[in-house]
């Protein structure tokens, strides 16, 4: 897994400022770079340690070091977001809004349980792909977010929660696979300096042409999720914007070349919507795509915002679409989003209170 790494420094009496902030790099990249600035290399591992488990937000904060030092490499950015705003749900799941060092603003959630802490992460600023159900999509796109952005926000909640992560979903605001380079640099960081484990990272996309295959080319331990939320081309379409230059069968094409290089079983999301794509026959023609290959459904009953009127299927109607997958022999569960209330669910995500 490729990272974008810390820019090459000329040694100098002066401290050299490296081009991106310093989340993010490898315990390589931070001895390279501490040894670029006239320090011995077991500092790359000190500075290391204080990033990334002792969350240090700035570098004259790190006591290990000379006073001499940090004074000089005071203004070298670590990355570190600031929490512009914070919403706790009766469900214990946390939306936090976090400040940019550019100001804009980007969406994460903290999703507690007994065992475990999950953070869903966001990609972008915004998001390009306007899916007619998503209020990310309503607000429009301004840019990716940069490695450093990425990880941040999972030692942000593991700060605030002060409890360790075990789990990251990438499916925050964004399209992952419209910002792989950056988002294939923060998979690295968060199994290897962070210290989650692949198989509890999950990249989430909505299918991007050729992105699919390329990244079955790294042969990740990761679980690659689809959202597909229809059983055919032309409901794609109305629900999916991007679906008019993508075919169904083409992307679906695609994640049967995932399943085969990588070995890697692939979920697909499936948002239901009453009346939309929730009727017994929208089940069976979904189950004829995904005969053949490892997969598995996560139907999620859909989450209102105030932009569009659909609504959520009842239970009956949930109940009948799960037994028609079941039947055709189809791996599926229901997947109730948690944090409704405080907007924090899945399609609800937007970067204003």
């Amino acid at each position: 897994m490729s990272a974008t790494p810390v820019t090459q420094l000329t040694p100098s009496s002066q401290p050299q400022q490296p081009s991106s902030p310093l989340l993010g790099a490898s315990v390589t990249e931070l001895t390279t770079w501490v040894q670029q600035q006239g320090q011995p290399a077991y500092r790359g591992k000190q500075l290391h340690d204080w990033i990334y488990h002792k969350g240090v937000r700035s570098l004259t904060d790190i006591s290990v070091f000379s006073k001499q030092w940090r004074a000089a490499v005071a203004d070298v950015p670590i990355g570190r977001s600031t929490i512009h705003y914070r919403s706790v749900a009766s469900d214990g799941t946390i939306k936090y809004l976090l400040q940019l060092s550019d100001g804009e603003i980007v969406e994460t959630v903290g999703i507690p349980t007994d065992k475990r802490l999950t953070v869903c992460v966001s990609t972008q600023v915004g998001c390009p792909m306007a899916c007619d159900f998503c209020a990310t999509g309503k607000g429009g796109y301004k840019r990716n977010l940069e490695r450093h952005e990425i990880v941040d926000q999972v030692l942000t909640v593991q700060e605030d929660f002060q409890q360790r992560v075990s789990h990251v979903v990438f499916m925050g605001m964004g399209e992952p696979l419209l910002n792989t380079e950056n988002v294939l640099a923060a998979l690295r960081s968060l199994n290897q300096d962070v210290g989650i484990g692949q198989r509890s990272l999950t990249l989430s996309t909505v299918g991007i042409r050729d992105r699919i295959s390329q990244l079955a080319e790294h042969h990740l331990q990761v679980t690659l999720a689809v959202s597909l939320h229809a059983p055919n081309q032309a409901l794609r379409e109305q629900l999916i914007p991007s679906a008019r230059s993508y075919h169904i069968e083409d992307l679906l094409a695609e994640c049967r070349e995932y399943v085969a290089i990588t070995g890697r079983r692939i979920s697909f999301e499936y948002i239901l919507l009453a009346g939309v794509n929730d009727l017994p026959e929208h089940a069976l023609e979904l189950s004829k795509h995904l005969r053949g290959f490892q997969n598995h459904v996560n139907l999620i009953p859909y989450n209102p915002i105030s932009e569009v009127d659909y609504k959520r299927p009842s239970g009956d109607r949930i109940q009948a679409f799960l037994t028609v997958l079941q039947q055709q022999h189809i791996a599926v569960s229901v997947r109730y989003s948690r944090g409704l209330e405080a907007d924090a669910a899945c399609g609800q995500l937007r970067a204003k209170k």
